[in-house]
């Protein structure tokens, strides 16, 4: 995630926050604790900060041709003037409170918000252009106050900020949106979390919540040898009801999904190892395996996490000698490959143009830093 960092209050300030792709782990990273692979992807989100008097206003095309306008009242809380409660007025709101505790003077903004996560008619491509939205918002308010917010802050305020729209979000598309890269992640206790939101009366304090122990995030090195190949497979699936969906079929504590989890991170501890170890033939067989799982977990709960299209776009790859699943809760949206060697590229995205799936042409957005995010250590600093 980028920022140009200005001390002129009178300048423009411009974030960029980068989409993301799951590669493993999908649905069992919802719970605190269990791990993931994700990518962050140089398709970015756009934030343009200028200064505002009286009001400030968001202007975004997902709220149509008017801007979202907001004021304070009396006690300094932000009020709309229109439009619901979504994630970007939820990242104001939580970085105007952490203004105020660390004594900043309140000022008005607008916010430009332009995404290149979607196709030109509006449709997502399943980038996570929500998560990029929270994550280059924050990072644009904290450098327009000279917060001097951490990396992990903008990511704890960020996991904060969704929490309070969307409860069950794994933050994982918010980790890869701030840290970059290729990146093993891990939820915190966003239930913990939500509690210490409502009981302390600064966001200071959680920060420091021990919500937060049950989340790290680790920099994993880019494939050597195999390349990602992305399709998209031009409909648009909601994360949160397929994971709402699957929970539902598949209780807490059931032994299935006990089951399911401690093959998911058997599965993405392995695959972690093998990139640490640039094991081009191992990485592609636990591809392989993240797939299986997920279409196990479909099967048991008759929820179609591989669509048809998906399934086109797995076995042209699969015929072409590449590993492919699809990314993130499925369902539609995109479809990822490792392609190596012995892999005919050219083939595979003959094939799926044919077939009607979309190549993206993606490339790897980079790291912020190498360090890894731990709670005990604090975590990396820009």
């Amino acid at each position: 995630m980028t920022s140009q960092v200005t001390t002129n209050k009178h300048a423009a300030i411009e974030t960029k926050a980068p989409g993301k792709l799951y590669i493993a782990g999908e649905y069992a990273v919802v719970e605190p604790g269990e791990p993931s692979v994700i990518v962050a992807v140089d398709r970015v989100l756009t934030v343009n900060l200028t200064p505002s008097d009286d009001v400030g206003r968001v202007f975004s095309s997902e709220y149509g041709l008017r801007p979202v306008v907001w004021t304070r009242d009396d006690d300094d809380s932000i009020q709309l003037e229109h439009q619901p409660f979504d994630y970007v007025m939820a990242a104001i709101a939580l970085t105007e409170r952490l203004r105020g505790e660390r004594g900043r003077e309140p000022r008005y903004f607008d916010l430009h918000i332009e995404s290149e996560l979607d196709d030109s008619s509006g449709r997502k491509f399943g980038l996570g252009s929500s998560a990029a939205v929270v994550v280059a918002t924050i990072a644009a308010i904290g450098d327009f106050y000279e917060l001097g917010l951490t990396t992990t802050e903008r990511f704890k305020l960020a996991l904060l900020s969704t929490a309070r729209v969307s409860p069950r979000s794994s933050g994982g598309d918010l980790a890869a949106s701030t840290f970059g890269g290729w990146i093993r992640y891990t939820s915190p206790d966003r239930d913990a979390l939500l509690r210490d939101l409502d009981r302390n009366e600064t966001v200071s304090a959680n920060l420091d919540s021990t919500g937060w122990d049950t989340f790290s995030v680790t920099q994993l090195p880019e494939p050597q040898t195999l390349e990602l190949l992305v399709g998209w497979t031009g409909s648009p699936a909601s994360t949160e009801r397929l994971v709402n969906r699957v929970e539902k079929k598949t209780p807490i504590a059931s032994t299935s999904h006990e089951d399911f989890l401690a093959r998911s991170r058997e599965i993405v501890d392995a695959l972690v190892a093998a990139m640490q170890a640039h094991d081009a033939s191992r990485t592609l067989e636990l591809v392989r395996s993240a797939r299986t799982l997920l279409q196990g977990l479909g099967e048991r709960t008759g929820i179609q996490i591989e669509t048809e299209k998906l399934r086109t776009l797995c076995e042209i790859a699969e015929s072409h000698d590449a590993a492919a699943k699809p990314s993130g809760a499925g369902g539609g949206d995109c479809g990822i490959v490792f392609a190596g060697p012995d892999s005919d590229r050219e083939a595979i995205l003959r094939e799926w143009e044919a077939a009607g799936v979309r190549p993206l042409g993606l490339g790897v957005y980079p790291a912020v830093g190498t360090q890894n995010a731990e709670p005990q250590a604090g975590g990396p600093n820009d």
